[in-house]
């Protein structure tokens, strides 16, 4: 096939990689002018964009070492399946996304096949292993970025990396309607707001809403007629209303990207698991205290090989703890209250944490760059190479 209508063969194996896999597709349409097929595994919004999923991608979203042993059986026939359907397709280009444990292990299979192999977010060798990044570029043809400070990691060992930006700059979370969100809901100009994220796979929310409902119920003395907002995924969905069944607070739940957004506006608080949700809450400019647990084999393997020395995206970028962070042994309701309650009543805490979101968006490029047109143009450019090359 030429580039004229270009196969496109996506993975994506969790909810944030469907996010970000939803709208390069929207943009590669739109440079394409809509001479571009489709094909792969994917979420909504994939699917929202055009993406037939060859099976629910939800079946791909574990994470950590004793969440992928049990269902590695499964994980197995299906990298069988994907790899099948790829070669037995022949696309121009197959972009995976995030979820390493399962799209790695995909692309190795298809090395020297012919097919540009790209993936979208570098591995975090900055954080930890960073022999992965010699690794990884044994296999892959390109690596798209989305921090500034990661391509020299992979060029290093000859791989071709290219820093987009990260697309959450480009995700509306810094357009929320606060005032619209407290009328709608009935909740006071002046009432105390707190939004909790308890992240957006089953695992992880599973193991953080224990320890971030006793930190509700340790506030309610010290923060009286606190309102609670608590976004939600299909993922997380059920298990989040089971752990506030007879909290006796004032819970709200939504479920849209709009409806989480102006809850950000709104809230004076939120309490969240590490992740994306870091650099969403600092373009809302929603003052935040991080919390983070893994299962313990996993958390076990963390405290040996991590080399970073935060969790917080905020905090890597400018190198210090500008949001409070209370992870592995260190996530404890009394720890965490403590300094959610620190934010409520001191608005000179706020405003240095808002400072800090600033200059930690500024350099990321917020307001000169647009992510998902550089992951676009990237990958066309990469099919016009291999077109090129091959006439």
């Amino acid at each position: 096939m030429s580039t004229h209508r270009p196969l496109i063969y996506l993975i994506a194996g969790e909810e944030s990689g469907d996010r970000l896999g939803g709208p390069l597709m929207r943009e590669l349409r739109d440079l394409l002018d809509g001479e571009v097929t489709f094909a792969g595994v994917g979420g909504p919004m994939m699917m929202d964009a055009g993406l037939k999923s060859l099976f629910p991608m939800q079946e791909l979203s574990v994470m950590g070492l004793t969440e992928v042993l049990p269902r590695l059986p499964g994980l197995i026939r299906r990298i069988n399946q994907v790899t099948a359907d790829i070669r037995a397709r022949r696309p121009n280009l197959l972009i995976t996304i995030d979820a390493p444990d399962f799209c790695f292990r995909v692309a190795k299979r298809l090395k020297g096949e012919g097919v540009p192999l790209v993936h979208y977010v570098a591995p975090t060798v900055w954080a930890w292993r960073p022999g992965r990044a010699k690794k990884v570029s044994a296999f892959l043809d390109h690596l798209l970025a989305l921090l500034p400070f990661e391509p020299p990691y992979f060029e290093a060992h000859g791989l071709a990396c290219t820093y987009v930006g990260h697309p959450v700059l480009e995700s509306g979370a810094d357009k929320g309607n606060g005032s619209a969100f407290r009328a709608a809901r009935g909740i006071g100009a002046d009432a105390p707001l707190m939004v909790l994220l308890p992240g957006s796979r089953a695992g992880e929310a599973g193991r953080l809403l224990p320890v971030f409902t006793e930190t509700l119920q340790r506030l309610r003395a010290t923060v009286p007629g606190m309102h609670i907002v608590i976004p939600t995924v299909p993922a997380t969905r059920e298990k989040v209303e089971n752990a506030i069944a007879g909290l006796g607070m004032q819970v709200h739940l939504v479920g849209t990207d709009r409806e989480k957004f102006d809850a950000f506006a709104a809230a004076d608080v939120a309490l969240a698991a590490s992740g994306t949700v870091a650099l969403e809450l600092a373009m809302a400019g929603t003052p935040a205290v991080i919390g983070y647990r893994m299962a313990p084999v996993t958390a076990f393997l963390a405290r040996r090989l991590v080399t970073s020395p935060y969790a917080n995206l905020v905090n890597i970028i400018l190198g210090r703890e500008a949001v409070p962070e209370r992870v592995l042994e260190d996530c404890q309701p009394d720890l965490l209250a403590a300094e959610v309650e620190r934010l409520f009543t001191s608005s000179a805490a706020r405003e240095a944490q808002q400072q800090a979101y600033r200059d930690a968006l500024s350099a990321l490029g917020y307001g000169r760059i647009q992510p998902n047109r550089r992951a676009a143009e990237t990958v066309l450019a990469i099919l016009r190479t291999k077109e090129n090359g091959a006439a």
